[in-house]
């Protein structure tokens, strides 16, 4: 501080050439300027700092916000990809039922199509067979 002081008396004295002594009211003041403005200087620091620190914790909470709302989208498109996955699932198997129950159908009407013809070829087997019991009853009748 001393230093100082020898310091702006030589810069006066170099200046303005006026001789200061070291009880003159410039430097008393000089020396409550540098006071007031070392003493603001801390108490900025200590607002700077209190900033940083709530600066801080606004950038921690949005972090956690931002975080939140994207998993939260991510969960989102999660669930509609899983819908959408659900409805393709639901008509691609109601498609497959239509083609099985479809071919399903044709076949069983090819399959009785053919029962069909095979119980009428029975019905005629059973009616020649009837006819020739029927002959051969009416044959060894007329042989007695």
């Amino acid at each position: 501080m001393a230093d100082q002081i020898e310091e702006l008396i030589r810069e006066i004295a170099a200046k303005h050439g006026i001789a200061v002594a070291r009880d003159d009211p410039v430097l008393v003041l000089q020396t409550i300027n540098n006071r007031l403005l070392q003493d603001s200087a801390a108490a900025q620091q200590a607002q700077l700092d209190q900033f940083k620190e709530e600066l801080e914790g606004v950038s921690l909470r949005w972090q956690t916000d931002a975080k939140d709302k994207a998993e939260r989208v991510v969960n989102a498109a999660l669930a509609a990809s899983k819908c959408a996955m659900d409805q393709v699932l639901q008509k691609g198997a109601s498609a497959t039922s239509k083609i099985f129950r479809s071919e399903l159908d044709n076949a069983l009407a090819a399959v009785s199509n053919h029962a069909r013809e095979a119980h009428r070829a029975a019905l005629l087997n059973l009616i020649a067979s009837c006819l020739t019991i029927v002959a051969v009853i009416a044959a060894v009748w007329s042989f007695k």
